[in-house]
C-alpha cells in the first residue's frame, strides 16, 4: 500500500517541534540598597551605648545593696586571687575593732567624715596634684573605700572622677557606720593583708578590738602607702607621723556622732 506522501506544511510544522523552546531569560536582581542596613547597625549602636552607662548602673548599685550586709572583697584582692596569690583578712564587725583605730583613721584620712555626704567638696577643690593627678588629701573615707571596692588603684583624673558619684551613692545606700566597717575590712596594710583583724595579728599579734593607741595610730600612718611602710617595724618617719596622728586623735572625739548606733 502505497504511504502518502507528506505535504510541506507537515514537514516544517515538525521540524519546528524539534526546535527546543527557548529558556527564559534569568532576572538579574536589583541592587540592594545598603543604607537601611547602615541605619538598622547605627541604631543598635546607639541603642548600646545608651544603654551600657545604665547597665553598669544597675549592677553597680545591685553590689552596693549586697554589700550592705556583706562584707565585699577589695579589688586588690580580687587581682590577688585571680593570680594565684594569697590574701589575709578577717572580716568583723566595727564594734569588733578598738574605737582608737576608727579615730586614728578619721584624724589621718578624714576629719570631716560625719559632716560630708561622701565628698568633701572644699578639700576637692583645694588640694589637686596637676603633674600627677588628684592627691590622695582630696579623698575621703567613703571616697577610698568606693576606690577600693569598685575601681582600680592608682591615680587618674578619670578614676577620680568615678568615685565622686560612687562615693555619694554609697553615703546614701550604706550609711557613715557601714561605710567605716567596709572601709577597716577592705583597707591594706601591707604585702596581701588586707582589713583591721588581719593587720593587728599581723604585725601586733592581738586582735583589733584590742589595739592600743600607739597601735593605732602607726597603722592608720601606714595606709598612704601600706608596701613601703610597715606598722610592725616602723622607721623614724612612720613614727613620727604616728605621732601627730595620735595628737589629733582626741579632736576628732566629738566629730564621730554618725558612727553610734
Amino acid at each position: 500500500m502505497a504511504v502518502p506522501e507528506e505535504s510541506e506544511a507537515e514537514r516544517h510544522g515538525r521540524d519546528l517541534r524539534r526546535i527546543p523552546s527557548p529558556k527564559p531569560l534569568a532576572r538579574t536582581p536589583a541592587p540592594r540598597n545598603p543604607a537601611p542596613r547602615r541605619r538598622t547597625g547605627l541604631r543598635r549602636a546607639a541603642t548600646l551605648i545608651t544603654l551600657a552607662p545604665i547597665a553598669i548602673l544597675a549592677f553597680t548599685l545591685t553590689l552596693a545593696l549586697v554589700y550592705s550586709v556583706a562584707t565585699p572583697p577589695s579589688t586588690l584582692m580580687l587581682g590577688r586571687w585571680l593570680t594565684l596569690q594569697g590574701a589575709q583578712r578577717d572580716s568583723v564587725k566595727l564594734e569588733a575593732i578598738a574605737p582608737a583605730l576608727v579615730q586614728a583613721v578619721m584624724a589621718s584620712e578624714d576629719q570631716r567624715f560625719c559632716l560630708h555626704n561622701g565628698v568633701d567638696w572644699g578639700a576637692l577643690r583645694d588640694v589637686v596634684d596637676d603633674e600627677e593627678g588628684p592627691s590622695r588629701g582630696a579623698s575621703t573615707i567613703t571616697m577610698q573605700t568606693v576606690k577600693n571596692v569598685f575601681l582600680w588603684p592608682g591615680r587618674s583624673y578619670i578614676r577620680k572622677g568615678l568615685e565622686i558619684p560612687l562615693a555619694v551613692m554609697a553615703d546614701a545606700v550604706w550609711g557613715k557606720r557601714r561605710t567605716m566597717e567596709i572601709y577597716l575590712n577592705v583597707a591594706e596594710w601591707g604585702e596581701g593583708i588586707f582589713g583591721a583583724e588581719a593587720a593587728a595579728r599581723h604585725w601586733f599579734r592581738k586582735s583589733a578590738r584590742d589595739l592600743s593607741r600607739n597601735e593605732a595610730a602607726l597603722l592608720a600612718a601606714v595606709l598612704p602607702n601600706p608596701i613601703l611602710r610597715s606598722a610592725g617595724k616602723p622607721t623614724r618617719g612612720v613614727r613620727a607621723i604616728a605621732a601627730r596622728i595620735q595628737s589629733r586623735m582626741g579632736q576628732v572625739d566629738g566629730l564621730m556622732g554618725c558612727l553610734k548606733r
